[in-house]
């Protein structure tokens, strides 16, 4: 492994000579893919992307994001993440469309009996790998570009996540989400080695075994000061083992500068959404990054708060299903999948990780959530409510309100996770 790494800051002239010896280290190619993280990810792919133009100049060069579910990109939003123009006839912008079966492949299958250890004993169903097929094309070269911060279904984000499921079909998506919300958030969230982690690996592992092409990662960490992107670490690596490796030391340079430590558990927090989370589909990591145990009061509130925000999923299948169930703990909504509700698993595994963790008694019809979740944002009143949130006028949000023990403000919310300070930190 190659890395240049600084907790303060990476200088920039010494990211571009990193960034450039590296690419010149990686053999001559003549069709090249580039794997990037989409329009959700805070990272410095401009950074990398020029100069990976600037290496392989005149040559076909297909930039493709891996969205998972996320909308498609437009060319506008390609060019602020890559830092390039789609102005050369050589290169392309392309967007994974995971609903889309003529991009797909099957190759593989993750036995039942690996999810079912993975799960506990919860669930016990093979996971067919399915993949973009354009992996499998004729390139002589394929860049990943990932970045890596705390995530509430792998961990850490980065490394193999941006094939599976990255660049994975729905059914795959569907059920690592579902298998993911199983093992809980707190179980999972901040850890490098977790069991929805050990899946990602497997399924990832089918997919190197059938490519024949060099496979190159380059994880990037980074924080943000004064809306500007300060890279941390670049770490690189070739091959499946590569990829392990790059991933274990970006999330502990990761777990230095993404994890924020409180003295007592919250009572009302405010989460301010960045712009590029637009819907509450990732607007809920504001929910997810506060769920490591200790970190939320019982009773508490969570304040997911952005005017730019209007609605819950760009997808309407998607959002009708969020609609269908509504924001409920685990329990609850497992207790209606089992009654024959039919939508997809990881709206379900969306539902469960935004509501946090709560207890549902079936024979009472009765739910308790641990904390409260409100919207502050531009979704109407009566639509919070249909769909089981609660709802809080943006106006009335002052910043003043938000401070002493117990409270918190947040700028740039769902960005980083919050951990309790243990005695032995203290």
């Amino acid at each position: 492994m190659e890395y240049i790494e600084n907790l303060k800051g990476i200088e920039e002239r010494g990211l571009s000579q990193f960034i450039s010896k590296n690419l010149r280290d990686l053999p001559d190619a003549k069709k090249i893919l580039i794997l990037f993280p989409d329009y959700t990810r805070f990272d410095f792919t401009a950074s990398i992307a020029p100069l990976i133009l600037k290496r392989y100049s005149g040559f076909q060069i297909d930039f493709l994001n891996a969205g998972g579910t996320h909308r498609p990109m437009t060319n506008a939003e390609f060019r602020d993440k890559l830092g390039v123009d789609k102005g050369d006839s050589w290169t392309s912008f392309l967007n994974h469309d995971y609903s889309n079966i003529a991009n797909l492949t099957t190759i593989g299958q993750i036995p039942g009996e690996l999810i079912s250890i993975k799960t506990g004993g919860q669930l016990n169903t093979d996971i067919d790998i399915t993949v973009n097929k354009i992996i499998f094309s004729d390139y002589d070269l394929i860049i990943a570009l990932s970045g890596t911060a705390p995530h509430e279904a792998a961990g850490y984000s980065g490394g193999l996540k941006i094939f599976f499921p990255g660049i994975s079909g729905p059914e795959v998506i569907d059920l690592f989400h579902w298998a993911a919300v199983l093992v809980s958030i707190p179980k999972i969230i901040g850890k490098v080695d977790n069991n929805a982690r050990d899946i990602i690996n497997t399924g990832a592992k089918v997919i190197f075994d059938k490519i024949k092409t060099p496979v190159y990662s380059f994880n990037m960490v980074n924080t943000k000061v004064d809306d500007r992107v300060v890279p941390i670490g670049l770490y690189v690596d070739k091959g499946y083992q590569g990829f392990i490796t790059t991933y274990k030391a970006a999330s502990i340079a990761s777990s230095a500068v993404h994890v924020k430590y409180i003295e007592e558990p919250l009572t009302r927090v405010v989460q301010v959404i960045p712009k590029n989370y637009d819907e509450i589909w990732l607007a809920g990591k504001g929910s997810y990054k506060l769920q490591k145990q200790g970190v939320m009061a019982e009773g508490g509130e969570i304040i997911i708060y952005g005017l730019h925000i209007g609605c819950f999923h760009t997808n309407s299948q998607i959002e009708k299903d969020l609609y269908s169930l509504g924001y409920h703990c685990r329990d609850y909504v497992c207790s209606l999948i089992e009654a024959g509700a039919s939508l997809s698993k990881n709206a379900a595994a969306h539902l469960i990780n935004v509501s946090g963790p709560g207890i549902y008694d079936p024979v009472a019809g009765k739910e308790k959530l641990y904390f409260k979740v409100t919207l502050a944002t531009s979704i109407p009143e009566e639509e919070c409510k249909r769909i089981g949130l609660r709802y809080r006028d943006p106006a009335t949000i002052e910043r003043s309100d938000f401070t002493g023990p117990g409270k918190l403000w947040i700028e740039e919310g769902g960005r980083y996770l919050y951990d309790i300070k243990r005695k032995e930190e203290k």
